[in-house]
C-alpha cells in the first residue's frame, strides 16, 4: 500500500490523509496483513505492517499504526524546494535479457516520469530470441532506443549504454521494477544542485509480498537504505562507517542509481568481468561506486528517488540471490585491487574490520518473541543458517568467479 498523509507544522504528522493507493500492480487493500510506503506531503518517511481488521477503514488503522510506531521519534520530512535549476538532461538505461514480459511494465513506468527532458534505452544482452527487440518495435518505438549487446554480462551491457548517452548524466534501473512517477527528477536533481557530485542512489521498495521468500528478504533490510538522504564525501569520511568507502554496499544498489557520465566514463566505467551473466555474479554496481569514491566525487542516497522492485518468488531464487550477493561482494573488492593496486594500502588497513563486518553481516540470525515477519530492516524473521553458509560461500568463490570472467575475456 501507497499512504500519502498531509502534516500538521513543518514535520507533523497529524494530518488527513490525502491518499491511500495499492502498490502499482498490486491488489486493492483489504482486511489482513497490510504492509505500507508512508508519505507525508509525498515524500516517503516509513514502512508500516499492521493488520487491518474486517469492516475497519485501511486509511484510518495505518495511520494510527504510524503514529504508534513513531511516537517517540517522528520521522522529518523537508519541503521540496521549488525554482531551483532543473534536472539535467538524462539517459535511462534499462539492461535486460529475455523478460520482455516484465520489460513492458518498467517501461511503461519510465515513459510516465515528470522529468522535464530524458530518453530510454534499452540493452538487449545476449538475447536468444527476438522478444525484446519486437516488444519495442510493435509497442515502444517511439519512445525507447533498441540496442544489441551480444556480449553477456549487466556491466557489459551497461558500458553499452553509457556509450550511447549523449546527455551529461545516465540513469540505470532493472527489468523488474516499477518507477515512482517523480523518480528520475529525485534521481537527477542532485546533479544540478552540486557540481561535485558524481553519483546518486535511491529507494527500493518491494512491489509485493506474497511469498515467504519475499517476506524474509525484505523483513531483513532487502534492497531499501532507509528514508533519510546522505551524503558520502572522501573529502569528509563518515564516522559511522569505519570501512568507508569500501562498504559499498551501504550506498545503494544497481536498480536505482545515475552518474554524471563525464566521471563514470573517467574512471572507465563498469569492469565488465563483474555482474550477472557473467562468473564473478555481481559486484558491478558496487565497483563503479567505490571507483567514483576513489576519483573524489560525492555519492549521494535520497530516498524521494523510488521504485518499487519485483522480488524473486522462490527459496530457490533466495538461495540464488544470497550465493550471488557473497560472490559480487569479494569479486568487486578483487576487481578494484586487480585494475587499481594503489588502493590496497587503505583495504589492508581496514581488513580486520571487514572481515569482522562480512561474519556479522552473514550470520544466522533468530527470530527476536511476537516478531511480524515484513517489516523493513526488523530482523525479526530468522535468517536461515543455510542462506549464511551459501552467502559465505559465495565470497569464498568471488575471487575466482572474478578471475574466471576476467580471463574468459580475454
Amino acid at each position: 500500500m501507497d499512504l500519502d498523509q498531509d502534516g500538521v507544522g513543518e514535520d507533523g504528522t497529524d494530518g488527513a490523509v490525502l491518499s491511500l493507493t495499492p502498490a502499482p500492480g498490486g491488489p486493492p487493500v483489504r482486511a489482513g496483513a497490510v504492509y505500507a510506503l508512508v508519505r507525508l506531503r509525498g515524500r516517503p518517511v516509513a514502512t508500516v505492517l499492521t493488520t487491518v481488521p474486517d469492516g475497519a477503514d485501511p486509511a484510518r488503522v495505518l495511520t494510527t499504526a504510524f503514529r504508534a510506531q513513531y511516537a517517540a521519534h517522528e520521522p522529518s520530512v523537508s519541503v521540496r524546494v521549488s525554482g531551483g535549476a532543473p534536472p539535467p538532461r538524462t539517459t535511462v538505461v534499462v539492461a535486460t535479457r529475455e523478460r520482455a514480459d516484465r520489460l513492458g511494465r518498467a517501461l511503461d513506468s519510465l515513459l510516465a516520469q515528470d522529468h522535464p527532458d530524458f530518453r530510454v534505452v534499452v540493452v538487449d544482452n545476449a538475447p536468444v530470441t527476438t522478444a525484446t527487440r519486437d516488444l519495442i518495435a510493435h509497442h515502444y518505438a517511439d519512445g525507447v532506443t533498441y540496442l544489441h549487446e551480444p556480449v553477456p554480462g549487466l556491466a557489459t551491457a551497461h558500458n553499452r549504454g553509457v556509450a550511447a548517452a549523449d546527455t551529461p548524466v545516465v540513469a540505470f534501473t532493472d527489468d523488474d521494477v516499477i518507477a515512482d512517477p517523480h523518480w528520475l527528477s529525485a534521481l537527477t536533481a542532485p546533479f544540478a544542485a552540486d557540481p561535485r557530485t558524481g553519483c546518486v542512489t535511491g529507494l527500493i521498495l518491494p512491489a509485493r509480498l506474497t511469498t515467504p521468500a519475499q517476506v524474509l528478504l525484505e523483513s531483513h533490510g532487502g534492497f531499501a537504505k532507509g528514508f533519510a538522504p546522505r551524503l558520502y564525501d572522501p573529502a569528509a569520511p563518515p564516522s559511522d562507517q569505519p570501512l568507508f568507502p569500501f562498504t559499498a554496499g551501504s550506498f545503494g544498489s544497481g536498480a536505482n542509481m545515475a552518474f554524471r557520465v563525464s566521471a563514470l566514463r573517467a574512471v572507465g566505467g563498469f569492469d565488465p568481468a563483474t555482474g550477472t551473466g557473467t562468473a564473478a555474479r555481481g559486484g558491478d554496481d558496487l565497483y563503479a561506486f567505490v571507483r567514483i569514491l576513489a576519483a573524489g566525487h560525492r555519492l549521494r542516497y535520497t530516498p524521494d528517488a523510488l521504485v518499487w522492485h519485483h522480488h524473486r518468488e522462490t527459496w530457490q531464487d533466495l538461495r540464488n540471490q544470497a550465493y550471488g550477493y557473497g560472490a559480487g561482494l569479494t569479486a568487486y573488492l578483487t576487481a578494484l585491487l586487480c585494475r587499481h593496486p594503489a588502493l590496497l594500502p587503505a583495504l589492508l588497513a581496514k581488513l580486520p574490520r571487514g572481515l569482522a563486518h562480512a561474519r556479522a553481516i552473514t550470520a544466522h540470525r533468530e527470530a527476536d518473541a511476537a516478531g511480524v515477519p515484513g517489516a523493513h530492516g526488523t530482523y525479526r524473521h530468522p535468517w536461515p543458517r543455510t542462506l549464511s553458509r551459501l552467502e559465505r560461500r559465495g565470497m569464498l568463490y568471488g575471487p575466482l568467479g572474478y578471475a574466471r570472467a576476467r580471463w574468459g575475456r580475454r
